[in-house]
C-alpha cells in the first residue's frame, strides 16, 4: 500500500470514530464507589472532554469496568477518545499505562511511526493518529481525552495522582 493510500486510511479510521463514536453518552452517575469523572479543555482550540469511569479493585489488579464521555472539538479529539474508550474498557491499570505509553510514543514519532509491530497491534484503529505526530499543535487534541482518563483514575481512587 502506498503511503498516500496508508493516510487516506488513517483519515478514514478517523473520520468514522468521529462521526460515531464509541463509548459516548449519558455518564454513569458521578460519586458512585471506584469511579472518577474528569472535564478537560484544550485552551489552544477549544476542545472539551468530560469523562467517567469506573474502576473494579475487588481483585489483585483493579480492571475499568465503565467508561463514558462527552464531548465536543475537533474530529482528532473526539475520534481519539473514541478509540480509547475501546482500548481500555475492562483492561486492568497495567494494560492502561501500557497503552496509554504506547500511544504517546506514537505521536512522538513525529509521523513516522512505531517500529515495533506489536506496539503497533496493540494500539489496533489508534494507530491512525501516526501522522498527528508531524503537528505538535493537534497532538494535544490526541491526547486530550487521555489526560482525561489519567486525571478520573486518579479521582476514582484507583491509582495515587503522579506529579
Amino acid at each position: 500500500m502506498t503511503v498516500d493510500a496508508m493516510e487516506q486510511l488513517y483519515q478514514q479510521v478517523i473520520l468514522d470514530h468521529a462521526r460515531r463514536p464509541h463509548g459516548r453518552g449519558d455518564l454513569p452517575v458521578e460519586g458512585a464507589e471506584g469511579t472518577g469523572r474528569s472535564h478537560q479543555v484544550n485552551p489552544t482550540c477549544g476542545d472539551e472532554v468530560t469523562l467517567e469511569v469506573r474502576v473494579d479493585r475487588s481483585g489483585a489488579t483493579p480492571v475499568v469496568t465503565a467508561l463514558r464521555w462527552e464531548g465536543q472539538g475537533c474530529s482528532i479529539s473526539q475520534a481519539s477518545v473514541s478509540m480509547l474508550h475501546d482500548l481500555v474498557l475492562g483492561a486492568d491499570l497495567p494494560a492502561v499505562d501500557t497503552v496509554a505509553a504506547t500511544f504517546r510514543d506514537l505521536l512522538g514519532t513525529r509521523g513516522a511511526g512505531l517500529e515495533d509491530e506489536d506496539a503497533e497491534d496493540l494500539l489496533g484503529d489508534a494507530t491512525a493518529f501516526t501522522g498527528v505526530g508531524k503537528f505538535p499543535a493537534r497532538i494535544k487534541c490526541a491526547l486530550l481525552g487521555w489526560v482525561a482518563l489519567t486525571d478520573a483514575l486518579v479521582l476514582s481512587g484507583a491509582r495515587e495522582e503522579r506529579s
